[in-house]
Order: structure tokens, then sequence, then C-alpha cells
């Protein structure tokens, strides 16, 4: 798909240019799951972690100048494509998902510019972004979401109208040009900007069979910070956003629905406009309406589709239904926690001692509950 024409790049912003130091370096190498798989350089996490104090001085000298002349070399951008299934039995391509197994040191590298672009694009982020920010997880997402609601069906004549944006294959479809547009704009010194499209164009890759997956790190960050500019003008409708899980929630009093489906329409033309594709099966809508005898409503149209009508949807991992009561999720709680009883059961019958159950419940059963 050709990339949208953009606009030329500012000129160069006045923060400083990235400077990674020796013991940054180091920790991260450090920090490595030495049961990840190896990339296509066949290094592997258990050798940077061992060898980190050894290999730090050199890889630092690598980034830096990686850095300075705004190239990331050939070599880190290699990728391995692992197909993994999306249910237990496929019957064709579109039933895998395929995941990029990058260089463990160039994973290394990523996380210190993605703490760089954190520092720098943080007071700029849109406040309904709920992703890879400080102090914030999915659950405020939720929570921010059925507060609006609930403060707004408080009053007479009012319901709401969710929908459940879905992104098809989000953040494989970033267009680089378009990308470095929006990350200037978000203060990020020009040198990074060209630095992160270096990195996102000229890749290449293999395909892998049978092999464990090690996803690399850039594409949620880098999809929230595409995205950031992707909000509503309205009052009356909130975007909600968690990396590229998108949820529209229109506020509407007295049946006038113009505000949330101008928005609709206006979601529809930005992701034209930034190369993303609305999947519009999978996008659906619930409604919440308190009100004695709620009207039929006119569907909602996107794209000349119109878009499924629900009565429950799993938001952002919680069960929420259009009477907002907590029985589906509630339920499926109770029926997972069931299953996972099943195995502390096994284990006793094997007379496994009290306080390895004691870790496997808690582990295991009461992190869901």
């Amino acid at each position: 798909q050709p990339s949208t024409p953009c606009p030329s790049i500012p000129p160069t912003v006045s923060q400083p240019a990235l400077k990674i130091c020796e013991g940054d370096v180091c920790k991260v190498f450090r920090k490595q799951k030495i049961r990840k798989a190896k990339g296509p350089d066949g290094v592997s996490p258990a050798c940077l972690k061992a060898c980190a104090v050894q290999l730090s001085s050199i890889f630092t000298l690598i980034f830096n100048r990686s850095l300075e002349l705004c190239i990331v070399p050939s070599c880190f951008k290699c990728s391995t494509i692992i197909p993994v299934p999306k249910k237990p039995k496929t019957t064709g391509l579109n039933d895998y998902r395929p995941v990029a197994l990058t260089s463990v040191v160039m994973k290394s590298f990523e996380r210190l510019v993605l703490a760089y672009l954190k520092d720098i694009t943080g007071p700029l982020l849109d406040p309904l972004q709920f992703a890879y920010r400080a102090n914030r997880s999915v659950d405020d997402a939720v929570n921010m979401g059925l507060h609006y609601i609930l403060q707004h069906l408080d009053k007479p004549g009012t319901y709401a109208r969710i929908l459940f944006v879905d992104f098809s294959s989000a953040f494989n479809t970033i267009t680089p040009d378009i990308l470095q547009i929006k990350l200037s704009q978000l203060s990020v010194p020009t040198s990074i900007c060209q630095w992160i499209t270096s990195f996102l164009t000229d890749r290449q890759q293999l395909v892998r069979l049978g092999t464990l997956t090690s996803p690399g790190l850039r594409s949620p960050l880098l999809f929230s910070l595409y995205t950031n500019d992707c909000t509503s003008k309205d009052p009356s409708v909130k975007l909600l956003k968690f990396a590229d899980d998108t949820t529209v929630i229109g506020l509407i009093r007295d049946g006038d629905e113009s505000a949330y489906r101008q928005e609709a329409e206006q979601l529809s033309l930005w992701c034209s406009h930034n190369n993303l594709e609305l999947n519009t099966l999978k996008t659906v809508e619930m409604t919440v309406d308190f009100r004695r005898k709620p009207p039929a409503l006119p569907p909602l149209t996107i794209m000349n589709s119109t878009v499924a009508a629900v009565d429950s949807f799993k938001f952002l991992g919680t069960n929420i239904s259009q009477d907002l009561k907590r029985d589906i999720q509630i339920d499926s709680i109770v029926k997972k926690a069931q299953q996972r009883l099943y195995f502390l059961r096994q284990l006793k019958k094997f007379n496994l001692p009290q306080a390895l159950m004691t870790q496997f419940y808690s582990a295991v059963i009461e992190s869901v509950l």
C-alpha cells in the first residue's frame, strides 16, 4: 500500500541528542531473561547477561556511533518471522499471527532509546492514552471509561454508545515517513527521528517454523506515539486508547447523536490519512441505556459497513454488558479459578509440601481473583 504524502521535516528541535553511557548498557544486558530465544544473529540472552561487563564497553561505542550517524546497522534489522497459530486448529494463513524474532542486542538498544522517548514525549501525550505511561494501567483505562458513562447516565434523557475499534495488523502498518513527522511534532530530536526511520526501513526477513518467539519492543510504544494526534474534538465524545486498543464513547443526550457519528467518521478519515485500516468486521458497538423504554436506535455505519451491535464485550480484559453489571466478569473469573483449582487438588494427591502448594495458589489462582 503506498505511503501517504507527508510535509517536509521540521527543523531540528531544541532537545539534546541521546548519548548512551556504558553503565546503562551494562545494566540492560544484566536484565536479560536467559530463557528467551536467540535472534537471527545467534547471540543469546544468556551470553549478554553473563558477559555484560566485558561486552558493554564495545556495544556502547557501537550504539552511540549508530545514533550519531542516524543509521541502524543492517545486521540489527534482520528478523526471523515465526507463524504462531491463533487457535488450536488452523485451516489457512489467516489463522496464523506473524511474530518477529529480532536481535537480542538490538532489543537492548531499543530499551535505551524507548526510555529516552518516554521521557521526552510523556508531557505531550494524549491524557486518554493509558499505555506506557507512569502510574497508569489497563485498569485505569477501564475505570475511566466506566466513570464517564455512569456519570453521564445520572442525567435525565441520556444514554451512551460505545464503539470498540479494531485495526487490521495495527503494529505492522506504521508508515515510517508519517511517524517521523509525528515524532518531530512531539519534540523528538530530528536525529532520533531519522534513526527510527532507518530502523523501520530496509529490513530483511526470513520465515522459520517451530521456533520459540521473542518479539521486538518497538511496535507498541511507537504505535502509541503514531496515534497520539487521534483524539476527539467534542467533549461529549471520549476516545480512550491503550496502545492499539481504541474505544469511542459517545455520551448522548436528548437523542442527539451528531457529535458521536461525526467523531466516528473523523476516526475513519484519520485512519485513511495515516495508512491504518479499520477492521469493520471486528469493530463492534454496544449501547448502554437505562431509560425505562429506550427507543430503537439507528445503526452506526463506517466506511459503508454497518457496525454490528453486541450485548456484551471484553473491554481491555474486563467483560462488560449493556446493564454494566459485573455478572459476566465474575462468572469468567470463577470459571478460571475453578479450572486452576483442579491442578491444586492434583498436587495435593502427590503430597506436595504445604509451602509449595501455598506458593502455587498465590501465583496461579489468587492472581486471577
